[in-house]
């Protein structure tokens, strides 16, 4: 499954609400088209390695909190992402504190995560539909 599908699938196809995780990922992973990895350690930096780690295994997911996200991403950035989708950010937080972990668990198959070539590849696909 493509980054492209596990979030329209995670999401119901709610084109904002992919678009606001996209965003995300892609902020995280910055140029390299890593956004999982670069998820993946933005979360360990701030301690919450565990939770992240739960999306992306095949166990129940963690929960994640509005206050969490904005921990994890910094104001900054969260109020780009806001922006970018048009809503304030503390919508944009308690919307991805609800999203995010479903999106992640459907990206990886079977509990590990995808090469960064088919990261970056779904990546290049959802920017060529904004």
């Amino acid at each position: 499954m493509s980054l492209f599908d596990a979030i329209n699938n995670a999401l119901d196809a709610n084109e904002a609400h992919a678009g606001l995780v996209t965003a995300a990922m892609e902020a995280l992973g910055g140029s390299s088209g890593s956004g999982l990895g670069g998820l993946v350690e933005a979360f360990q930096a701030k301690g919450l390695g565990d939770v992240v780690a739960s999306w992306i295994g095949t166990g129940q997911n963690l929960p994640v909190s509005a206050e969490q996200i904005q921990s994890v991403l910094g104001s900054g950035l969260v109020e780009q992402l806001a922006a970018r989708v048009g809503l304030p950010p503390e919508a944009a937080t308690a919307l991805l504190s609800q999203i995010l972990p479903q999106a992640v668990d459907r990206l990886p198959p079977e509990g590990t995560a995808p090469a960064v070539g088919l990261l970056g590849q779904a990546t290049g696909l959802l920017r060529g539909l904004r």
